[in-house]
């Protein structure tokens, strides 16, 4: 019989809707259940593409013995890490400081208050390998409870009280030039100059570094009055240190990637991370918000380079997103699991890592003939052992087969057969709620790729991403009539599935990442609504988030008793995706240049402070929040292309959209267009559009020749992008 968790709009809880484990969602009425009954919360965060959460589902949520003990002595909570992100990062911290490291599944133990007094991540259903049995974990921390109840209290307390006090460092301001270098220079040194990326295994994808990367690389560029051109193994050749050095980091890292087994060579998209140095072996869950972040990085490699496979990784990537995440509903699901369920001998079904993906040198021959089937074997290096297990490897492109024209349309054939081979296998799962912020990320992808890659399906499918979100997760007050509108405080919820929002409420990064996609939608289309809703939803940040010198992740009407316990959620660096306070500065400082105002610009600079204390420290965690401060650092610049709609327009907008200078933002339409600053008293000139490029309260002369244009924000001459739709 389902458990409460039936009703729920996670997918990731619905897995567990039929454990004979009586699980509540996270929610006043466990910890009301706890105190009735005396009992600790027994609280378990996961996600749905966690390969070792369904192992922990599967050996001990499964088991009726097991669940027996759990629900004997506990309330037990599941909680969906992605959509409560704020659960899992005060119970994460935890976990960390009483065991020294994280991870999903992660299981702690709390007070009926919410305070954290044992932690750990995944235990097995018998001891190993120096970890505990779950059931024995369960035994001493139930005995412990009734035998020691105020000394386990006593220690959540001091638990509760050692996490609060550890704040952020206020620092004194935004990383300046000098830092911004520093970072440049500390990456250099973690650099796997042999095989790309930062590091040893498991080796991510570092989107955000690259982004800071290729800023910096711009930003100096420009300073220096160059053009860009790649120099020697993708460097620049502006000769300006730093400058160099950045690029060159970050087109090793990208071409890396591009061929590895971490990228499906068959459909586009990249997995989580590589579970070795040389990026063969893949953890095979494919992330929205990875994917959008490393669709937008390589377009930016493009754009700075030239470099086609930045391009053609761009477009596929934002291919494989559409055809693979993309709901009835407009929105993007979050993500594929590792794991292929496949029918074992037994007649049951397990799931299997990679399944889907991988490949032995028979299957090739088998699919593709003798001829075609050693040339993909070698191209892919399959080999007869495998690269992976029990024989099969992983698909990696052994040379730039896009080179060779005769290659290359033999390659395509070769793919079109394995893809739709592919295709006939069993499927990964797919969590299909929509994350607020993951698909901000993406609208700002799919809109900056459709824009300057001549692609309106890309274009058009962010215009629907946005149109979701603004109509069914932006919702109106209690006590309001009519739905979300224009000035009614409306709040964002965190997820929806199937067209219907969730209850979880958005936090800090949803509102930051949401904004930066209308800002990037403003940017390639000049709808004034984008801009006019992205201000909306910044306002909400700087009243509910911001509190002094400080962003929470949480707004200060919205945070949940149990967390209060312990603390209010705040993360000062990024992680796999943009913190909230790196990506709300980063869309106030957008939204500031297009408007000019210094309340969102110091708002803004606010929120790099802590970057500023760490970005020659650990800048591998600061990666947005240094592309923004790049930003900063450039103006940003700001471009308004203003006139009759036409081909003289859109040239200047094309032109303006491949500038290169960190943070540039656009506005393009009518001269004095209602709802848009950055046009107000902007006039074509004789009679021509213009372009009137501003950088810190300092504006050029008009102009109203593309190559004018493109020498003040550093586009590339003669690799303009095609004009936007």
């Amino acid at each position: 019989m389902p458990n409460r968790l039936a009703g729920s709009t996670s997918p990731y809880l619905l897995q567990h809707a039929d454990n004979p484990v009586d699980w509540y969602a996270w929610g006043e009425e466990a910890f009301e259940q706890a105190r009735s009954r005396g009992v600790p919360v027994l609280l378990s965060v996961g996600y749905a593409a966690c390969h070792w959460c369904h192992v922990m589902a599967h050996e001990s949520f499964e088991d009726p013995v097991t669940a027996q003990d759990m629900n004997a002595g506990f309330v037990n909570v599941k909680v969906d890490r992605e959509e409560r992100p704020d659960v899992d990062a005060v119970y994460m911290a935890a976990t960390q400081a009483l065991t020294g490291q994280g991870g999903w599944p992660m299981t702690v133990f709390l007070t009926p208050e919410g305070r954290p007094f044992y932690a750990g991540t995944y235990f097995p259903p018998r001891p190993r390998h120096q970890m505990p049995a779950f059931r024995q974990v369960l035994a001493a921390v139930s005995q412990a409870w009734q035998e020691r109840r105020s000394e386990v209290e006593a220690a959540g307390r001091q638990i509760a009280e050692a996490l609060a006090g550890q704040g952020l460092p206020p620092g004194e301001g935004p990383p300046d030039a000098g830092s911004l270098e520093a970072a440049v220079r500390a990456l250099a040194r973690v650099e796997d100059r042999e095989h790309g990326g930062f590091g040893h295994a498991p080796k991510f994808s570092s989107s955000m570094v690259c982004e800071f990367l290729l800023r910096h690389a711009a930003r100096l560029r420009l300073d220096a009055g160059g053009r860009p051109g790649p120099g020697p193994d993708g460097g620049s050749s502006d000769g300006a240190g730093s400058g160099e050095l950045a690029i060159g980091i970050a087109s090793r890292t990208l071409h890396a990637m591009a061929g590895s087994g971490m990228y499906d060579q068959v459909a586009g998209g990249f997995a989580r991370y590589s579970v070795d140095r040389a990026w063969v072996v893949p953890h095979f869950e494919k992330m929205l918000y990875d994917n959008a972040l490393l669709a937008r990085v390589y377009l930016h490699w493009w754009r700075l380079t030239g470099e086609p496979t930045g391009a053609r990784i761009a477009a596929e990537t934002c291919d494989w997103m559409l055809a693979g995440l993309r709901t009835p509903s407009g929105g993007m699901a979050s993500s594929l699991d590792a794991d292929t369920a496949v029918p074992g001998p037994d007649g049951a079904t397990h799931g299997v890592e990679g399944y889907t993906y991988v490949w032995t040198s028979a299957q090739l021959e088998e699919l593709l003939g003798g001829e075609d089937g050693a040339w993909a074997a070698g191209l892919l290096r399959v080999t007869r052992g495998g690269t992976f297990e029990h024989g099969a490897s992983t698909l990696q492109l052994d040379r730039d087969v896009w080179a060779d024209p005769a290659q290359a349309e033999r390659w395509r054939a070769v793919r079109g057969r394995l893809a739709a081979a592919r295709e006939a296998r069993p499927q990964p799962g797919r969590d299909d709620k929509v994350v607020t912020a993951w698909n901000g990320l993406a609208i700002a992808a799919l809109a900056e790729t459709g824009a300057l890659l001549g692609r309106p399906d890309l274009l058009e499918a962010a215009r629907q991403v946005a149109d979701l979100l603004l109509r069914v997760h932006l919702v109106a007050p209690a006590g309001s009539e009519g739905g979300a509108v224009e000035g009614s405080g409306a709040r964002l919820r965190r997820v929806s599935r199937d067209g219907v929002a969730g209850e979880a409420a958005g936090v800090l990064e949803d509102y930051g990442d949401l904004a930066e996609g209308l800002l990037a939608l403003h940017a390639a289309t000049g709808g004034a609504h984008w801009l006019h809703a992205a201000g909306e939803l910044l306002e909400v940040v700087l009243a509910a988030f911001r509190q002094g010198v400080d962003f929470f992740d949480t707004p200060a009407d919205g945070t949940d008793a149990p967390l209060q316990a312990v603390r209010r959620p705040e993360e000062p660096g990024d992680n796999a995706y943009p913190s909230g306070r790196s990506a709300a500065a980063g869309a106030l400082l957008g939204y500031a240049a297009l408007t000019g105002s210094a309340r969102h610009r110091e708002a803004a600079e606010a929120g790099l402070a802590v970057a500023g204390e760490y970005a020659a420290r650990a800048p591998q965690s600061f990666g947005w929040a240094l592309a923004v401060a790049e930003a900063l650092a450039d103006g940003p610049r700001e471009v308004a292309v203003a006139g009759p709609d036409g081909a003289a327009r859109r040239a200047l907008h094309a032109a303006a959209l491949a500038g290169t200078a960190p943070g540039c933002v656009i506005s393009v339409g009518e001269p004095d267009a209602d709802g848009v600053p950055l046009l107000a008293g902007r006039r074509p000139l004789d009679g021509m559009p213009a372009a009137y490029v501003c950088r810190g309260f300092v504006c050029d002369a008009p102009v109203t020749d593309v190559p004018a244009l493109a020498a003040a924000i550093g586009s590339r001459p003669g690799r303009e992008s095609p004009a936007p739709p």
